[in-house]
């Protein structure tokens, strides 16, 4: 204290209970890793269990240590209520290994009652000590989470995973630990400081999702398009992908869609954008509702973005003109703060000018027009057609595959009558 020239005793008092909370003094009467002005003595850790050594117990280590306590009689040394719930949660997740932690226990106490008494009581207070640390009471503060340990394993990503006993799962032992120097952090700055609150606040508003819903999400995915995937399932007429044959890929560039195609249109807005048949049957929807300039807009917009650079800004301003100038011809809703964007935009028109106006666009038409245009009549008979096709194809089959085992059968039956009045 008198180094750090600290005069006022609740500041010495606060700086000493930091020092202890990370391990590297600790009271001889209790286990409260915090610095008391009542005379209590304390003692120092040994540099072996400092946590700056920046190794991670594991918890085989603490299952031999809870383990190797039960052994001793002592009063000192009996377990806790919190440490006997952790010895049965252990033995519980270690018990095909339980043998070999006990065998370690019972050779650590071996090894243990060799050494003179005071030692001994020594040790154990230090050991205690490491792993009120490590493992420490419900409710205090695991200093182990925090700065020292955090901000060491950044600086130094080869931190060693060592054991306390020198054991580790498979019985070896690893090699000790190496403290690596590091140069001295620059002291945050008030800029700093406010980057890090945006940031955090940002996280705290981000949405997150439970991982069994991403997994329902990704499976409910992969069986509505497996029918889809040609590698999956076997597509008509021929899997181009594994022959010569290309007829596959003028069915789907036809505007004459299968049966396939349609029921994909069903599965979000963007499937059915992707087809051009789907284009056109939205777009023969939207007319009929008379609403076919948002659809427009949007295909203007995406013509945009892959016109060559000298014709974009003329590309641009006719957009502007046609859907979103006083009296266009067609013109589109958009909401105040879009139409700002896509204004301030054009004054240095570009391939992405219209993003924003883009996006609402798209937005209305999947939560509205989309919607309606599944349920209309324009979808649902071509859904229905496309289905009753393979159908009647069949039938047509079945009536020409009757139709030729009847002559055949006549044919048969006259040659049989004919031979029979000939024998006669």
């Amino acid at each position: 204290m008198k180094n750090l020239s600290v005069e006022d005793p609740a500041e010495a008092i606060h700086l000493g209970s930091l020092v202890a909370a990370h391990g590297y003094i600790f009271p001889i009467s209790d286990h409260v890793l915090t610095l008391k002005d009542d005379g209590t003595l304390y003692r120092f850790q040994s540099p072996y269990f400092w946590p700056s050594n920046c190794w991670e117990p594991e918890n085989t280590d603490y299952a031999i240590y809870l383990c190797k306590r039960t052994m001793q009689n002592k009063a000192r040394l009996e377990l806790a209520d919190y440490e006997a719930e952790n010895l049965a949660r252990l033995q519980r997740a270690f018990a095909r290994k339980w043998e070999f932690i006990f065998m370690q226990a019972e050779a650590q106490v071996k090894i243990d009652r060799k050494k003179d008494k005071a030692d001994r009581k020594i040790q154990d207070s230090q050991e205690r000590a490491f792993w009120d640390v490590h493992r420490p009471v419900p409710g205090c503060v695991n200093t182990t989470e925090m700065d020292i340990r955090k901000c060491r394993r950044e600086r130094n990503p080869h931190r060693v995973k060592k054991s306390v006993y020198g054991v580790t799962d498979d019985g070896q032992s690893q090699p000790s630990p190496v403290l690596v120097s590091s140069q001295p952090a620059r002291k945050a700055t008030r800029e700093d400081v406010q980057k890090e609150i945006t940031f955090l606040n940002t996280q705290l508003d981000r949405h997150c999702m439970k991982v069994s819903k991403v997994a329902d999400s990704l499976m409910s995915y992969t069986e509505q398009f497996m029918e889809y995937d040609p590698f999956v399932s076997a597509p008509e007429p021929s899997n181009p992908w594994v022959g010569d044959d290309a007829s596959f890929w003028d069915l789907e560039a036809s505007r004459d869609p299968g049966q396939q195609r349609v029921k994909k249109w069903g599965f979000s807005l963007e499937e059915a954008l992707k087809d051009a048949a789907g284009r056109d049957q939205f777009l023969k929807f939207l007319e009929s509702e008379f609403s076919s300039e948002n659809l427009r807009f949007w295909l203007a917009v995406q013509d945009l973005k892959r016109r060559p650079l000298r014709d974009v800004s003329a590309r641009a301003r006719e957009i502007w003109q046609e859907f979103l100038a006083e009296g266009a011809p067609s013109s589109i809703n958009l909401d105040s703060h879009s139409f700002e964007r896509t204004s301030q935009n054009l004054r240095d028109p570009g391939r992405y000018s219209y993003e924003d106006a883009q996006e609402h666009i798209f937005k209305l038409m999947k939560s509205d027009s989309y919607a309606r245009f599944l349920r209309s009549n324009i979808y649902q008979d071509l859904l229905l057609a496309r289905k009753k096709q393979p159908a009647d194809t069949e039938q047509g089959r079945r009536t020409s595959l009757e139709k030729f085992t009847r002559s055949v059968g006549k044919s048969l039956t006259g040659k049989r009558l004919t031979g029979l009045m000939q024998s006669s």
